[in-house]
């Protein structure tokens, strides 16, 4: 079995904002993309154009309908990939030593050419996170794009992983949470950053932000921000549409 690094003296990780989040998966296509096409073997797809199409993803987002005590229900999109947890179970358990813990950064990776594809990381991983390429047949997981964020060849704007450069509502952030002074340990005290299934005792390394309540003018109505700035709708028809609506009263 493999062993866990007892420390790392940085703790790299991902801040998801549930609340900004507004599940256009482009995260999910930047992430396919980028691991695709240049870290590792490729992610594979089974009958992508078919009946029953099936892949091997990284990353994936679910969508679900929150009701709360109060107010109006909401629609929450949840991503979800590896959490590169600092007690991971996912690495104990390999027998081969192909699941690992960074020691430097606190990254877990697979060695694909020392896995086996038993399986049994997956069933060790409470998240699901991990994904059995069917094509390769070894294990796959979130790598935090570890080829970008040292790459020196790249903008340094470009060194976080494709899913945080690519998400269009800024709902991604990427950090050092050993760190209390970064963007990602700063925001996640700042608005109540959580781990998800924390029972599990994992000790997740990425958080979520939780959604924000909405606001209300009492009664239940809920605030509409856009109001002020709408036009007034049209009540009487003009021009081509009105002569229309005439004709066609005639019929």
């Amino acid at each position: 079995m493999t062993a866990l690094p007892p420390d790392t003296p940085r703790k790299l990780g991902l801040v998801i904002d549930l609340d900004t989040c507004v599940g256009c998966h482009a995260c999910v296509i930047s992430c396919k993309g980028w691991n695709t096409e240049n870290y590792g073997a490729p992610l594979s797809d089974q009958r992508p154009y078919g009946p029953d199409p099936s892949g091997t993803f990284l990353n994936r987002v679910h969508s679900y309908e929150v009701q709360p005590e109060d107010g109006a229900a909401q629609l929450v999109h949840f991503p979800k990939s590896c959490l590169h947890c600092e007690d991971a179970p996912c690495v104990t358990v390999c027998p081969t030593g192909a699941s690992y813990k960074r020691a430097e950064d606190g990254i877990v990776l697979v060695n694909g050419s020392d896995c086996i594809g038993c399986g049994l990381c997956a069933w060790a991983c409470p998240y699901g996170a991990r994904e059995m390429d069917a094509e390769e047949g070894v294990m796959k997981k979130c790598t935090l794009c570890v080829d970008r964020i040292y790459n020196e060849n790249l903008p340094e704007v470009d060194r976080v992983p494709a899913c945080v450069r690519t998400c269009p509502a800024g709902a991604r952030h990427f950090g050092d949470f050993a760190d209390p002074d970064s963007h990602v340990s700063q925001l996640t005290a700042e608005r109540g950053g959580f781990d998800l299934m924390p029972e599990q005792g994992t000790k997740p390394v990425n958080k979520y932000l939780p959604p924000r309540p909405r606001d209300t003018l009492g009664q239940g109505e809920q605030t509409d921000i856009l109001a002020p700035f709408l036009d007034t709708p049209m009540t009487e028809q003009r021009g081509f549409v009105a002569w229309l609506d005439r004709a066609l009263s005639k019929v």
